[in-house]
C-alpha cells in the first residue's frame, strides 16, 4: 500500500512538473513568435483581405515609425493597453509583407531624439493632465521614398478603424497620383463662413461635411459649380449632391461627361432635411416643398422614373425619434438593416446598417443596353407616402400603412453604353428677361455633342441626400484637441465604398467595411412591427365605430321633438352607452396586446441573459464533472 502512494505521489509530482515545464515553453514560444488567435465573429484582429491584396502589391520597402509614450506616467492604463493591441496590428503588417513593411518604434521621451523624430513627423504629442506632466504620444509616420502620411494620434475609440487608417496610409504613400474627384451640389457641403459670427467680427468657417474631408484624404477634390456647363477632364469621377433646380445645361455637362468615359454618383432627394433647415424665416411646409432634387431629364433617358413628391416609408426599419418630448415612430426614417443592402455587392456587402432620412425610390426599367443592379432596396413591408405626411404626421402614416407588397429601389448602379439625354445637342443660353424661361432649354445643334458612349460607363443613384450629412452619418469628437470622427452607423462608408470602387483602391472597401459591425435587435423590431400592425387595426376599427355612432347621434339630434334641445333620448343614450362599452373593451385589448408584446420582448431578453451569463459556466461544469467521471471510470476499470 505504501509503495502505491509513493508511486502515486511521484507521478502527480512529476505530471505537474512536466506541466509546468510544458506551459512555460509554451508561453516563451507564443511571446517569440507571437502566435495570435483571434476569437471574434468579425475576426476584427485579423488582416481583412483587402489589407492583405494591397500589401501583396508593394514592390519597395514602406516604413512605419511607431511613436508611443512606453514609461510615461501620466498614459492612462487602458491607452497602454490599446497602444499594446496597436502594436501587435502593426506586427501582424511585418509578417505578412515578406519583408516590405519595415517596423521602428519609438519612445519620444521628454527632450529626446525620438521627440524630435515625432514633431518632424507629425506626431504630436497630447497634454492628459491639464495641471501639467509631459506630453503623451501615441501616433504612426508611414513613409515611402518621398511620401509620407502621418497619423498624429491614434484614439482607442476608432480602434474598428484602426486597420482602415493605416492601410489607407500605405495605399496613399504608394500611390504616385490621386484620381481627380469633382463635387457639385446646392448645398455648402464645403464649409462656408457663418455670416453671424462674420458681423460679430469672427470669420469663422464651418467645417466641410465629413465625407468631403475623407475623400480628401485619399483623393484630389474639386469643388464643380452647380451652373457649369462642362466638367474638367481631369475629373475621373463626379459627385452630383442634391441638384437642386438643376439647370439643363448642367444636365447637359453630366450627360457629356459620362458619354465620354468618365463615372457618376448622384444623390437626389425628394425631401432634404438639411436643406429646409437651410432655408431660414420660410414657412416649414414651404421649405420641406422645396427642398426636392432630381436629375429628370437624364434619369428619364436612361429608362428610370424619380416621384419628388413621395417618400419610402418601411415597417422593417422604422424608427423612433424624439419629437415635442415624446417618443414617436417615424417609418419614413429608415434604419434599415442587412435585409435592405445587397450582401453580394462589393459596395454593400460587409455594411451592416445605414440610416436614411425620408428616401425616395428609382422605379422603371433601364434602356436597353443597361443593367440596373440594385444596392440597397426597402421590403416588401413598405409603401410610398406623401412627403408632407411622412415629415409632420409620423404617427399618422403608421396609422394609415397599407403595406405594397413589393420592394423599391433606393440606391442602384447602372452600366453599359449610355445614350445621350439630348440628342439635339447642347441646350441655348437663357435670354434675359421673360424669355429667359422659354428659351432656357431650347436645343442648338452642336456638331461636337456626343450622342453615345464608346464604351461602358458606371453611374450610381442614390435616392437620399441626407444620409451624407454628418448629423446622420458621424459623431465628432474632441479628444486631447484632435477631432476625431467615429462612425454612427455604415453610412459614410458606404459612401466611400460608392468613390473608391470608381476611382481609388478597391481593395480598401474590404479593410473599411468590417469597422461599422453593428448587431440590431432584429427579432424584437419584427416583433413590434407585428404589434404595430395589431395596433393599427384595433385603432382604426375604433374610430370607424365613433364614426358610426357620431353618425348615429346626429340622425338622432335630427329627429328629436322641439322639446328635447338639451335632453338625450333613449336611443341617444343607449348609443353613447354602447359606444363607451366598445372603447373600454377596445382599450384593454390595446393593454393586453401591449402586455403580452412587452412579456415576450422580456423573455427573450431573459433568455439572452441566461445564456450570455450562466451558458459558459454551465458548459464549463459540464465538461469538469464529465472529465472527473471519466477519470474515475477509467482508475476504477484498474
Amino acid at each position: 500500500m505504501k509503495t502505491k502512494q509513493t508511486e502515486a505521489l511521484l507521478f502527480s509530482t512529476t505530471g505537474v512538473a512536466a506541466m509546468f515545464i510544458i506551459l512555460v515553453a509554451a508561453y516563451v514560444i507564443a511571446g517569440v513568435i507571437r502566435v495570435r488567435l483571434d476569437f471574434t465573429e468579425e475576426k476584427l484582429y485579423t488582416l481583412s483581405p483587402g489589407t492583405k491584396a494591397i500589401l501583396a502589391k508593394l514592390d519597395t520597402p514602406v516604413q512605419i515609425r511607431f511613436y508611443c509614450s512606453q514609461d510615461s506616467r501620466d498614459m492612462p492604463v487602458p491607452l497602454k493597453t490599446y497602444a499594446q493591441r496597436v502594436e501587435d496590428l502593426l506586427n501582424e503588417y511585418r509578417k505578412f509583407s515578406k519583408a516590405n513593411i519595415e517596423l521602428k518604434k519609438f519612445d519620444p521621451k521628454p527632450d529626446s531624439d525620438a521627440e524630435d523624430s515625432a514633431n518632424l513627423d507629425g506626431v504630436e504629442g497630447q497634454m492628459v493632465n491639464m495641471g501639467g506632466g509631459d506630453k503623451i504620444y501615441l501616433g504612426l509616420a508611414i513613409s515611402q521614398l518621398d511620401s509620407k502620411v502621418a497619423i498624429p494620434f491614434l484614439s482607442p475609440d476608432r480602434e474598428r478603424l484602426l486597420e482602415y487608417d493605416i492601410s489607407r496610409a500605405i495605399s496613399r504613400v504608394t500611390t504616385a497620383d490621386k484620381p481627380v474627384i469633382g463635387i457639385m451640389s446646392s448645398l455648402q457641403v464645403f464649409g462656408e463662413f457663418n455670416p453671424m459670427m462674420a458681423r460679430m467680427g469672427q470669420m469663422q468657417r464651418q467645417e466641410p461635411w465629413v465625407f468631403v474631408s475623407e475623400l480628401k484624404r485619399d483623393f484630389e477634390v474639386k469643388q464643380i459649380e452647380m451652373t457649369a456647363d462642362e466638367i474638367p477632364s481631369d475629373v475621373k469621377v463626379l459627385m452630383v449632391v442634391h441638384p437642386k433646380a438643376i439647370s439643363d445645361k448642367a444636365q447637359y455637362a453630366i450627360d457629356q461627361f459620362l458619354l465620354k468615359g468618365g463615372k457618376v454618383v448622384a444623390f437626389v432627394d425628394p425631401l432634404s432635411i438639411i436643406d429646409s433647415q437651410n432655408t431660414p424665416g420660410s414657412n416649414p411646409l414651404q421649405a420641406s416643398a422645396s427642398s426636392g432634387s432630381t436629375l429628370e431629364k437624364l434619369t428619364k433617358a436612361w429608362g428610370l422614373e424619380f416621384d419628388q413628391n413621395k417618400v419610402i416609408a418601411d415597417l422593417n426599419f422604422i424608427t423612433r425619434i424624439n419629437r415635442g418630448g415624446r417618443a414617436e415612430s417615424a417609418p419614413a426614417v429608415l434604419s434599415m438593416t442587412k435585409e435592405g443592402l445587397n450582401t453580394d455587392d462589393v459596395i454593400t456587402a460587409q455594411t451592416d446598417n445605414l440610416l436614411i432620412p425620408f428616401a425616395g425610390a428609382f422605379t422603371g426599367t433601364p434602356i436597353e443596353g443597361v443593367k440596373q443592379t440594385v444596392l440597397v432596396k426597402s421590403t416588401e413591408k413598405s409603401q410610398l407616402v406623401e412627403r408632407f405626411m411622412a415629415e409632420f404626421s409620423g404617427e399618422q402614416a403608421v396609422k394609415d400603412f397599407v403595406p405594397s407588397g413589393k420592394e423599391f429601389a433606393l440606391a442602384v448602379r447602372l452600366t453599359g453604353k449610355f445614350k445621350t439625354a439630348f440628342p439635339e445637342g447642347k441646350p441655348k443660353d437663357a435670354a434675359a428677361g421673360s424669355e429667359s424661361a422659354d428659351t432656357d432649354s431650347t436645343p442648338t445643334p452642336s456638331d461636337d455633342s456626343l450622342k453615345e458612349a464608346q464604351s461602358d460607363g458606371v453611374v450610381i443613384l442614390v435616392a437620399d441626400v441626407d444620409m451624407l450629412h454628418d448629423q446622420f452619418s458621424v459623431q465628432v469628437q474632441q479628444i486631447f484637441g484632435q477631432r476625431i470622427v467615429i462612425p454612427r452607423n455604415g453610412n459614410l462608408n458606404i459612401v466611400q465604398n460608392m468613390v473608391e470602387q470608381l476611382a481609388g483602391d478597391s481593395n480598401l472597401i474590404a479593410v473599411r467595411s468590417r469597422s461599422g459591425i453593428n448587431r440590431p435587435f432584429t427579432v424584437v423590431r419584427k416583433m413590434q412591427s407585428e404589434a404595430e400592425d395589431r395596433y393599427r387595426t384595433k385603432i382604426k376599427d375604433l374610430e370607424k365605430s365613433l364614426s358610426d355612432t357620431q353618425t348615429r347621434l346626429n340622425e338622432l339630434q335630427n329627429t328629436k321633438e322641439s322639446g328635447q334641445r338639451f335632453i338625450l333620448s333613449p336611443e341617444q343614450q343607449a348609443e353613447i352607452k354602447r359606444f363607451q362599452e366598445q372603447q373600454v373593451d377596445a382599450n384593454k385589448e390595446l393593454r393586453q396586446v401591449r402586455r403580452n408584446l412587452r412579456r415576450d420582448i422580456d423573455s427573450l431578453e431573459n433568455t439572452l441573459k441566461w445564456l450570455n451569463i450562466a451558458g459558459m459556466p454551465f458548459l464549463v461544469a459540464i465538461s469538469g464533472i464529465s472529465l472527473a467521471l471519466l477519470k474515475r471510470k477509467r482508475t476504477a476499470a484498474r
